[in-house]
């Protein structure tokens, strides 16, 4: 059994203390996060949904994006560690945005085939969320149906949203949440 104050001595020492662990869990959690998703994107049976249930799917998707992103900023101001809960949050909205527009293109291009200049695996809808989002667009894969391009283009408005204005919001709530801790003066 350890010495309690040995122990709280320990947790003092430059390096050791709570910051770093509650980072490395920060850290670990996102990463399990994102990893869940994107295994719940390639094992759930979305072949099974057709075109009504996929624009279903895609308009409830995106209000559970902002649900759990509203979420997440009112736990980063209740957060002990404000600045680690908003990378937390980042890293949970980023990835369920992707795979819910990964999820639209796998579905739409079975619901309508030629939607895309090519076939798209659940591999290959990823690959053409992340270069749009990114805005790489190799052009190795193209939407050619009209809906393909709204689809497309509401993930590239939304993408600018999340990395603009959710970031802003992020930023203002770790602010505040160290306001709130007393941790940082108030902004003038």
């Amino acid at each position: 059994m350890s010495d309690p104050p040995a122990a709280r001595a320990e947790d003092t020492r430059p390096g050791r203390g709570p910051g770093r662990r509650a980072a490395a869990v920060t850290v670990a959690r996102a990463v399990f996060i994102a990893a869940g998703l994107v295994a719940a994107y390639y094992l759930l049976p979305l072949d099974r949904i057709d075109t009504i249930g996929a624009e279903a799917v895609l308009a409830c998707g995106l209000l559970v994006v902002v649900l759990v992103f509203l979420w997440e900023v009112r736990v980063i101001l209740r957060s002990p560690h404000p600045r680690l809960k908003a990378v937390e949050a980042l890293a949970a909205t980023l990835a369920l945005y992707l795979v819910l527009f990964a999820g639209a293109y796998y579905l739409l291009d079975r619901s309508t085939p030629d939607s895309f200049s090519e076939p798209l695996t659940r591999t290959d809808s990823l690959y053409f969320t992340l270069t749009t989002f990114t805005t790489v667009g190799f052009g190795d894969i193209t939407a050619r149906s009209q809906t393909g391009r709204v689809v497309t283009m509401v993930q590239m408005a939304g993408g600018l949203l999340l990395v603009g204005v959710a970031a802003r919001v992020l930023a203002s709530a770790v602010r505040a949440g160290l306001r709130w801790q007393g941790r940082e003066p108030p902004s003038e």
